[in-house]
Formats: structure tokens, sequence, C-alpha cells
């Protein structure tokens, strides 16, 4: 369960912004969208959380801040190779960000323990990395790895950190991850840490297609395709029936030989989703292009839900409210926030920019938030928490009025080009 995410020098992010999931003390909607943590100084966690915010405001950055810090810790230590630079953007919009290390921070909940993971990186190097364990309420720093003279690392490790931690360090590259690689050499300790991260993040980015592929594998059980017809029958879409049906089609390979690396193609199959609709005068059944680009989404986005409302994890989706009708996606929220649905505390953050939603009957103050620019053009992101919005408030009203920032302000529209008389 994620309690906060931080990140500094990131894309449009220059100065240090934190997204906090921990509940506040309010007991408004306790029952259905918090869940329980276990911990006395955080006893609640959000089940959902909102970004609000105009175009080119920094709410993309931060989602994808969140991705990338996970793919990081996935690849440092396989996919990265001795040298390689990563493609890591600092902020540009002033020289001495732009020289600076880029900075990712999480807190999770593990196991009943809250974990605290932080590493700082250029293109070249790790500059930076550490991880604490809050058994009791005093931390316990497993390690801790500093940059020093340009080119060495100055480890720290508590006693509590078993196994061959030489070999660990030894192994570690400049640019690799030591608990990456600490867990591809089976450490026992950091192993659950590195998968927490690795496994239980979702991200799906604005303007993505959704690849259908997982939704339409859970067809071949008779469990999942009931779940995926009660998924859309539920949306309100006028299915009847969904199945998975072979098809054969022409796969390119590339193959090496002799003569050098050269492109083939061979026939292979593969299952495609066939919708079944029903009328009172007749039925007929579409492939999934044949449906609207809503049902194509919404078909896309039903093994990400499931599996994370199943397994506990945090899905991240830049733009949910694409192409999916206001209504469908308060359903969609209300399935997090449904304990019934996610006994087992999965998260959904999203951005959007459906004001509709601003509404205290779907939302707690402290699950909205907004990013904005500054004068500088680096990103803010701020709760509703900090202005005195109450309860029952308009906050859409409010929102759209620009009483909490993050609306875009526009200046005159400029005058069209008359085109010449002739």
């Amino acid at each position: 369960m994620l309690l906060e995410f931080r990140v500094r020098n990131y894309r449009s992010i220059r100065d240090e912004q934190a997204l906090t999931l921990t509940a506040s003390s309010d007991k408004e909607l306790a029952q259905t969208h918090l869940a329980p943590t276990g911990l006395k100084a955080a006893p609640h966690a959000l089940r959902t959380a909102v970004v609000y915010g105009p175009n080119a405001s920094g709410k993309s950055s931060l989602l994808r801040a969140l991705d990338y810090m996970r793919a990081v810790v996935a690849e440092s230590a396989t996919v990265i190779q001795p040298g390689q630079t990563y493609n890591v953007q600092p902020f540009r919009l002033d020289a001495t960000s732009a020289q600076q290390p880029t900075e990712f921070e999480i807190t999770f909940l593990l196991s009943g323990v809250r974990h605290q993971y932080a590493f700082s990186m250029t293109a070249q190097r790790i500059v930076s990395e550490s991880l604490l364990v809050y058994r009791s309420s005093k931390p316990t720093q497993l390690f801790n790895r500093q940059l020093v003279d340009g080119d060495s690392y100055d480890y720290e490790f508590s006693t509590y950190l078993t196994g061959p931690r030489k070999l660990w360090q030894d192994s570690t590259r400049p640019n690799s991850l030591f608990l990456s690689m600490a867990a591809q050499l089976n450490s026992e300790q950091l192993g659950p840490v590195f998968n927490w991260i690795v496994r239980n993040i979702t991200f799906l980015p604005a303007g993505a297609t959704v690849l259908p592929d997982l939704t339409t594998a859970l067809l071949t059980t008779e469990q999942g395709r009931a779940s995926i017809r009660e998924f859309l029958s539920a949306a309100d879409i006028s299915i009847a029936d969904v199945q998975a049906v072979p098809r054969k089609g022409m796969r390119a390979q590339m193959v090496m030989n002799a003569s050098g690396v050269q492109a083939s193609q061979e026939e292979h199959e593969f299952l495609m989703p066939v919708f079944e609709h029903s009328t009172p005068n007749g039925s007929a059944k579409f492939e999934l292009h044949d449906e609207s680009e809503g049902t194509q989404r919404l078909y896309g986005l039903i093994a990400p839900v499931l599996d994370c409302l199943r397994d506990g994890r945090l899905l991240v989706v830049d733009e949910l409210d694409s192409s999916l009708h206001t209504l469908l996606v308060r359903r969609l929220v209300n399935m997090f926030q449904t304990p019934e649905l996610n006994p087992n505390g999965a998260q959904l953050i999203f951005s959007t920019h459906d004001t509709s939603l601003l509404d205290h009957t779907l939302f707690r103050r402290d699950q909205i938030w907004f990013t904005e620019k500054d004068a500088d053009q680096a990103t803010r992101l701020y709760p509703l928490t900090d202005f005195s919005a109450r309860k029952q408030e308009a906050w859409e009203r409010g929102y759209l009025a620009g009483r909490y920032g993050a609306v875009p302000f526009f200046s005159d529209w400029p005058i069209p080009i008359k085109a010449e008389m002739h």
C-alpha cells in the first residue's frame, strides 16, 4: 500500500513535491474511502487520489515520475549495461537544476511494516540510495550508499541486513541500484522490497492504447469470461456476451544467419475478442476494432483494474476520463472505494480534466490534488486540504472560479487574419 511519493528535479518538477496517500483525521467517508494500515502514526491510507490542473501543469510529469522510478528499480541491474546512460530528464529551465541529480522517494506498507526507499541519479550514475524500515517508531536504516570523490561510494549497513553484503556491494555498478542488484542475487530481505516496487505499480500513460491482450487472456477461463461480462454489464454497455476466438495471422521476426540479419514472416495463432450484441430483432457479432473507442478503452482497462483489485496493487492512470463517460469514470473510482470489491487495499491514482468528479459524495478533501506552474514554469503540487473548503462546498464551482488555483488563465483571442480581397 502506497503511503507517499516524493520527487525532485524531474521534467517540469524542480523543487521537491510530495503526493501523500496517508489519510487525514477527517472521518468523512472513512468506512469506504480509507483502508486500515495498522500503523499508530498513520492508521489509514486513501484508496484513491485524483490530480487536477491545466494542460502542461505537470500532472503527467508527476505520474510518469512514479513509473520512471519503478522502471529504474526494475531494470538497473539487468537491462542497463555497464557504462550505459539513462534518459532521465531533469528540470531544464535553469542552469543549476539541469546539472543536479533527480531524486525519488517512496514510502509504502509491506507485510504491515512501513518502508521508505529513496535514490538520486544522473544520466550517468546513481548518486545516493537508502532504505529505512519502521519496525517501531524509530526507523532502522538497512543500508545507505553515497557517491564520494566522483567515482567511488561509501556504504553503511545495519546489522539487521543479513547476507553477503560485500558481494552485493562489489557487484553493484555505478549505474545500477544496490537494491536491484541484491534482489537479483537472492537477498531474502531486499527481494520483497524490490518486488513490491516493480510488481505493485501499474501505470497507464495518457494517449496510449491500452493493449487488450491481458483482458482477452481472461476470456480463456469461464471465471474470467464471467468477470468481463459482469464488468461490461455494470458499465451499461449493450454487449450480451464476449468470447475469445482463435485467428491466424502473419508475424514478422528477425533471423540471424551467415549472410547477416534477415527479416522473415511466420504464421501464428492469436486470440481475438468477439462481442455479441442482441436486440429484440436479432443479434450480431463484432470484433474489437468495430466497437467504439470508448468500449475499446474500457475493454483494455478491465484486466488492469481486476488484477489490481484482486492483488491489492496500485493502478496509476493518466487521463482516466479519456473516451469514457463521466458516470463510467465514477463507477471505476467507486470500485476501488467499495471494500467488498477491494478487500486487499488496492489503490487508484489518476489525473483528469472532468470537473464533475469534484463531488463530496465521491471524494474526501484529502483525496483531491492540484498541479500548477509558478513564475519559473516549475510544477507545484498541493491538496484541497490546503484551503478552507467546507465539506458541503461546491468544489467544482470553486475550482472553475479559480478559488483553488490550478486553472488556465486565458488572454484575449487573437484577431483572425483576414483573407486579402481581390
